[in-house]
Formats: structure tokens, C-alpha cells, sequence
């Protein structure tokens, strides 16, 4: 039973950690000005779209499948992750930097960003098929509560 509030806590806790993990990292590469930012945010808002709908996708699945295909794509997403770009990412100035910063993201965090997005709803959704009379908002709260705290 505390699998599920921990699971939730520490996915979220970690999906927000990611965005100002890389996004500070490659802010002085282009500048630092706001149009930075706002490409991060745009890249971020639109894989945490991609993992909601990945959840609500395997959502058709057996919750056994759910749990093996979500546990190979939390494992294969290791497999991807790079906090810090190499400086061959490094804008050249050439490029434009919206599109290159949206680039960037994608071949760093992406797959591993949206995969962890996916995780608090497929998780709250288990839940509820194991324990139908149990509200899950306590769950929601946690999730919210983890993506709140900040890396010392």
C-alpha cells in the first residue's frame, strides 16, 4: 500500500526536477534571455502532454500489461537520459535557437520526461482498480507535494 503514495511522491518529485536541471544548464548557451525559457516551458508542457496521453493510451491494457510495458519504458528511458548536453550541443549560432532548444530537450529529456509524467496517472489508476473505495486524492495532494520541493 505505501508503494503507491511513494511511487507518486518520488515521480513527481523528480519530473520537476528535471526542467530547471537542464533548462539552467543551457540557458547561458543561448543568451539567457526569456525566449529561452519560454521554448523550455513550451518543451515541457507539450512532453507532459505526450505522457498523459501515453497514460491514457495504455490505459486499454490489462493493468498487468500496463505495469510491464511502463516498467520497460521507465527502464529503456534510462537509456536516454542526459541532464548535461555535450558541447556539441552548443549553439553555433547559425541555428534557430527555439527549434534548437526544442531539439536539444527532445534527444536529452524527452523520453524519459514524458515516461515520468505518465507515471503519477497510471499509478493513481492501479490504485483505484485495487481499491475502488478508497478515494485517490490523497495521491493527487502527494503529487502535488512532490513536484513542490526543490533539490537542496
Amino acid at each position: 500500500m505505501a508503494l503507491y503514495p511513494l511511487t507518486i511522491f518520488l515521480s513527481a518529485f523528480l519530473l520537476f526536477q528535471v526542467q530547471p536541471l537542464i533548462a539552467k544548464h543551457i540557458l547561458p548557451w543561448y543568451g539567457g534571455g526569456p525566449g529561452v525559457w519560454t521554448a523550455c516551458m513550451l518543451f515541457f508542457q507539450v512532453f507532459l502532454l505526450i505522457g498523459y496521453a501515453y497514460a491514457h493510451g495504455i490505459n486499454r491494457l490489462s493493468a498487468r500489461h500496463q505495469a510491464v510495458v511502463h516498467l520497460g519504458a521507465l527502464a529503456l528511458s534510462l537509456a536516454f537520459v542526459s541532464i548535461a548536453p555535450g558541447p556539441e550541443w552548443q549553439p553555433t549560432g547559425s541555428e534557430a535557437p527555439t527549434l534548437h532548444i526544442l531539439l536539444l530537450l527532445s534527444a536529452h529529456v524527452g523520453i524519459p520526461f514524458a515516461t515520468l509524467a505518465a507515471t503519477s496517472p497510471l499509478v493513481t489508476r492501479w490504485f483505484s482498480r485495487i481499491w475502488p473505495d478508497r478515494p485517490p486524492y490523497r495521491l493527487y495532494a502527494l503529487s502535488n507535494a512532490g513536484s513542490l520541493l526543490r533539490a537542496a
